[in-house]
């Protein structure tokens, strides 16, 4: 059994016959910029999963809105739009990815800009977006063997999942985190902006009156400030053993 992190020599032995026959849904959530989407892609690789990048699906609503001058504090307009949006996810053949299709265009890359993150949060709050995109993330757990992270999963989503994990870490090690990803894509940020940025995306997150960021008593809690890739990988797929078995 290969690990999903080559070079860690993490080698966990954990896809067997009862976890194939006893697929779970797995339902990751936490801060902005926490790695909820590297682990959820390397958890659904491993086991064969379908993986839901939610944050893209919002992400995916707040680029339609930008593009079509609707300001996304005027909560009708924003509402009217929603009909006229299709999000999908196609692998992209050139690097494997699960990329989001917006009307049927890839915008993988124009969603992970600071002129969309700068909006996300705004549009997110607002209850008949997150209605319209928690009946569609809905409907794609319902045949179970999905991975899904966001903000909510556990909590509106998917409250019945197997499995629920609450990502979280420092502030500053989040920011440097991003700043390094937006530096590497060639796009121009400074450390100080995309903290500022991040640290209000938690503020908004936190305190929203429509399925504020929380967990409740039956997550795992994994902080990784201080924790790398392989050991995360390692940790959660010990609980995905222990929920797929009944433990």
């Amino acid at each position: 059994m290969r690990p999903r992190f080559p070079n860690s020599g993490v080698n966990l032995h954990l896809r067997g016959p009862d976890l194939n026959a006893n697929k779970i849904n797995i339902a990751i959530d936490g801060y902005s910029s926490c790695g909820k989407g590297t682990l959820a892609k390397a958890l659904a690789r491993e086991l064969g999963y379908k993986f839901i990048d939610s944050g893209a699906m919002y992400r995916a609503v707040t680029l339609y809105i930008l593009n079509h001058n609707i300001h996304p504090e005027d909560e009708a307009a924003v509402a009217s739009c929603l009909p006229h949006i299709r999000i999908d996810f196609a692998v992209n053949s050139s690097t494997g990815r699960n990329d989001v299709l917006l009307n049927g265009r890839d915008i993988e890359q124009e969603i992970r800009t600071l002129r969309v993150a700068g909006a996300v949060s705004q549009v997110a709050r607002i209850t008949a977006v997150r209605r319209f995109l928690v009946q569609a993330q809905q409907a794609m757990g319902r045949e179970k063997g999905v991975v899904m992270d966001g903000r909510d999963i556990g909590t509106v989503v998917f409250p019945d999942a197997e499995l629920k994990i609450f990502m979280t870490a420092s502030s500053e090690v989040r920011a440097q985190r991003r700043y390094e990803e937006l530096k590497a894509s060639g796009a121009d940020a400074e450390y100080e902006e995309v903290l500022a940025n991040l640290q209000e995306r938690d503020r908004i997150d936190s305190t929203r009156k429509d399925s504020p960021l929380t967990m409740t008593s039956d997550y795992h809690v994994l902080d990784n400030s201080h924790l790398s890739r392989e050991e995360q990988f390692e940790m959660a797929m010990e609980w995905v053993r222990e929920a797929s078995l009944g433990g």
